[in-house]
């Protein structure tokens, strides 16, 4: 079923006035994700996506241990009242267990990590040990079991510790390591290509000629990409000639699983990209009611084979020109897109926050807005407020924040003090 008939089956569908929502879950439902397998060493799988369940192939830890620094001794040696006095009968260390078993009477020093002695049942830290020569006095009010990590207590034998299509961030790389392993099977990187349209857009490093301005998209675009670990195709700027997008919209979807472009998808840009983007394959151009970033295509192009023939294809995103409206739209719908065809279960999710607004903010209902706001700790209280001059051109606001104040569709305008929603950059951008 083409991609306009199944759209036109949702509710409410227009695509002159579509909500973030709409388009997010409609983008989200048409993507499969793409699970090629590669194995790789460990430290080179971090920012990648788990092709296969990491099993434990032992307890973890491998034995009953020590929790803290302290005694361990038989909790039935101790007074039922009052404190008990035990004799030291040796030493345990992390990597160097006691030997033998503990009599009664005993106790042994042991450290953190330590293996438990035989015989005994719990741990009672030191700090709240009285030493006397040889021997230590434990106040009362101690519980067997105490402070004893058990064996398998954060993994048992055969359990998957980690599932296929989890991201693979620092905390997953020491996890894996820990149970010994050295490889790690993981979905290879997503392709993919991305290109600027536009005559008047100047390479940096070049004179800018009269009309013309420097090219900051593909520097965005290639940060946030990078960030997310993509195989990056940059198809530099393209100018306003048919042939020559024609030639690069191919080419991007020849080499790539995703084509990235900016530009071109607004009313009043040439008449030729949407035509363009058309004939390669199905693409629908929509209206999205937000702020910045109304104007998006979202598809899938194909490339021509040799003969002329259908070759592969690739699915397109086609983004607003100005440059704060790419990063929300690439943040508001490419970001879980792309992580979706990583094979990335479930998706990381970047959650909205409350913050007192310190500000009044003027707003009409009917869209989503994403400004750029200053989050900080106030009296003890998380507060926010925008950077500035809002206007999707000025990048400076994107370099100046440190959050995304969003601001709900069917919301008003804010009076200073009251709730808003923050999404943090920290993790996002």
């Amino acid at each position: 079923m083409p991609l306009t008939a199944r759209f036109s089956c949702f509710n409410d569908y227009d695509p002159d006035a579509l909500s973030v929502e709409q388009a997010r879950t409609f983008i989200r439902s048409q993507l499969t994700p793409l699970q090629t397998p590669e194995r790789l060493a460990l430290r080179s799988a971090l920012g990648r996506i788990l092709a296969s369940d990491v099993i434990a192939p032992a307890n973890v830890p491998a034995h009953d241990n020590s929790a803290m620094d302290g005694y361990a001794l038989r909790h039935v040696d101790l007074s039922s009242s009052g404190e008990s006095r035990l004799r030291v009968a040796g030493t345990a260390l992390a990597g160097q267990a006691f030997t033998g078993s503990i009599a009664a009477g005993e106790c042994v020093r042991i450290m953190t990590g330590a293996p438990l002695p035989t015989g005994s049942d719990m741990v009672v830290m030191q700090e709240v040990v009285e030493v006397a020569g040889d021997h230590v006095v434990i106040p009362s009010g101690q519980h067997c079991g105490q402070n004893i990590r058990r064996a398998g207590e954060d993994l048992a034998a055969g359990q998957a510790a980690l599932a296929a299509g989890r991201l693979i961030r620092p905390a997953e790389l020491g996890l894996i390591a820990s149970l010994g392993c050295a490889e790690v099977s993981v979905y290879r990187r997503l392709r993919v290509a991305f290109f600027s349209t536009g005559d008047e857009l100047c390479s940096i490093g070049t004179p800018l000629g009269c009309g013309e301005v420097y090219d900051s998209n593909r520097y965005t675009l290639f940060g946030m990409l990078h960030r997310m670990g993509c195989e990056i195709l940059d198809l530099g700027v393209v100018r306003d000639k048919p042939a020559l997008l024609d030639a690069t919209f191919r080419q991007a979807a020849a080499a790539a699983d995703v084509v990235i472009s900016s530009g071109g998808v607004s009313v009043g840009e040439a008449d030729f990209v949407k035509p363009l983007m058309t004939q390669l394959g199905e693409v629908l151009f929509w209206k999205i009611a937000m702020k910045p970033g109304r104007p998006m295509a979202f598809g899938r192009i194909t490339a021509a084979g040799a003969g002329g023939e259908k070759g592969t294809s690739a699915w397109l995103f086609g983004l607003p020109g100005n440059p704060v409206a790419v990063m929300v739209t690439f943040y508001a719908f490419v970001r879980d897109a792309l992580y979706l065809l990583m094979g990335a279960d479930p998706l990381p999710v970047v959650p909205l926050l409350p913050a007192r607004c310190s500000v009044a903010l003027k707003k009409s209902p009917g869209r989503t807005e994403y400004q750029r706001g200053i989050l900080s700790r106030t009296q003890g209280q998380w507060c926010v407020r925008p950077t500035g001059a809002q206007g999707s051109g000025i990048l400076r606001s994107m370099s100046d924040a440190n959050c995304f104040i969003v601001l709900e569709q069917d919301r008003g305008s804010v009076a200073a003090g009251d709730t808003v929603s923050v999404q943090v950059f920290d993790g996002l951008v």
